[in-house]
């Protein structure tokens, strides 16, 4: 049982601390209360997640909102807030954030390449600037379930556009399995169960589970089994 020598964080093929970045825009009350194509305290936990995923692996986050400084709109969410505490916003009038020059020169800033973008709604603030980022040469990455648009056709037709741009969908589960890769890397392997249990999912019930009864208590094959690999 021995790992292959850690590719290259910052030229791997895979997403790496490293080499991506987080882009989260627009989780306002107004966009979420719009949401029609998943149940909205669904849509609530798996950004959250996402932005403490993004903390745990220390992935530099863009934050972006739209029309809070011109008071026709509210700022983010309070679950949301209370994760990304003090990270500066950067609010625009554009509903395309790609158009709005702060935004752009603070994702450019990052010195990534690899983009994990979320934004409500898909069929317009995630689609537009994954669009315009695709053509500069990004790559992006859509987390599929932790977006939402006003109605399930309008979430899914955004997608193929997207994914036919060259986008990547991935989930928050992928993500987070991806950006620790190997269990060796035990520095963040407790911040990895963590996660899984507070966002939610099969996993998540059988760490949780794990952390209950000791080790000792168990057959081998249930303890094998509560890992993915």
């Amino acid at each position: 049982m021995t790992s292959e020598t850690r590719r290259d964080p910052n030229g791997d093929r895979l997403l790496t601390p490293e080499n991506s970045a987080l882009i989260i825009i627009d989780y306002q009350p107004v966009q979420v209360n719009s949401i029609a194509s998943m149940d909205r305290q669904l849509l609530i936990n798996n950004i959250v997640g996402l932005a403490k995923i993004g903390l745990a692996y220390n992935l530099p986050i863009v934050h972006s909102t739209v029309n809070v400084e011109s008071g026709l709109n509210k700022p983010p969410i309070p679950q949301l807030r209370a994760v990304l505490g003090e990270l500066p916003t950067y609010d625009r009038t554009t509903i395309n954030a790609w158009e709005d020059t702060e935004f752009k020169q603070a994702v450019k800033a990052t010195g990534r390449k690899k983009l994990i973008m979320a934004a409500l709604w898909t069929e317009a603030c995630l689609t537009f600037p994954s669009l315009d980022a695709l053509a500069e040469g990004y790559e992006v990455y859509a987390v599929a379930d932790a977006v939402g648009g006003t109605s399930l056709a309008a979430h899914e037709m955004a997608l193929h556009r997207i994914e036919q741009a060259g986008a990547k969908l991935i989930s928050w589960g992928q993500l987070l399995c991806e950006l620790q890769r190997d269990w060796s890397r035990k520095e963040t392997v407790p911040d990895f169960m963590r996660l899984f249990i507070e966002t939610g999912g099969t996993a998540g019930i059988q760490f949780s589970y794990d952390r209950e009864i000791p080790s000792g208590s168990r057959g081998r094959s249930e303890a094998q089994a509560s890992h993915p690999h």
